[in-house]
This record gives structure tokens, sequence and C-alpha cells, in this order.
């Protein structure tokens, strides 16, 4: 069941419907990864869900355990073909408002290629 705050008409599944072309990764049955179109480190790539689910919160309680493993392995398959584990990187996917999530649909963010510094304390 799609979540009722998933908007069908966000950028990524837009992207997925192909009406919006991305430079591809890789791709599999649930998942497709692209490049970031602004980028803000020389890797940075995005790990999109095919299903409609809006956040990690929303994926965990109603992604079938198929949709859980073929995403984590995703996140695995782009560090290694962008060369991202060689020297380590930034795993992100935001949540909500305060997390600064800009489109409602569950994602992930790579960032490697240089040294992307320290978490920030307030």
């Amino acid at each position: 069941m799609t979540h009722p705050l998933y908007d069908t008409n966000n950028i990524f599944a837009k992207i997925l419907r192909s009406e919006i072309p991305c430079k591809m990764l890789d791709e599999c049955d649930y998942t497709l990864t692209f490049h970031d179109i602004n980028p803000q480190a020389p890797i940075h790539v995005l790990i999109i869900s095919k299903g409609a689910y809006i956040d990690m919160d929303d994926f965990a309680q109603n992604a079938s355990s198929e949709e859980q493993a073929a995403f984590l392995v995703a996140i695995g398959n782009a560090a290694k073909l962008t060369g991202a584990s060689e020297n380590g990187y930034r795993l992100i996917t935001n949540i909500g408002g305060f997390g600064h999530q800009e489109v409602p649909h569950l994602h992930a963010h790579i960032l490697g290629g240089e040294p992307i510094g320290p978490m920030r304390a307030r």
C-alpha cells in the first residue's frame, strides 16, 4: 500500500517512469542508481527504490524483505562501481523536514572521492 504522503509526481518517480533522464550507474528489479545532477563531492550517486516509499521509515515498515535486501546490495554495488569503497564514503538518507529531505521518495546518497569531513556537533 502506498503511503498517503507519497507524491507520484516527485522527481524520482518521474525518473523511474523515464520522463526525466538520468546518468544511470546500476539497476535491478527493485532499485535504480544514478549520478547526482548537482554533486556535492567528486563521487555523488543516488540509490532509489523502485517502490513508492517516502523515506527509510516507510520502507522499513512496509517494503518486502526482497526490496530491503536489494536496496542494501545496491548501496554496496554503487560504492564498488564508483570506487568510493576504496577509501571510504558517507552514506546519507534524509527523513522528513528536520532531516532536510527534499524529495519524498526513499533514496540514499553516497558521497566520496575525497575526505568528506567530520559530522558537526551543535
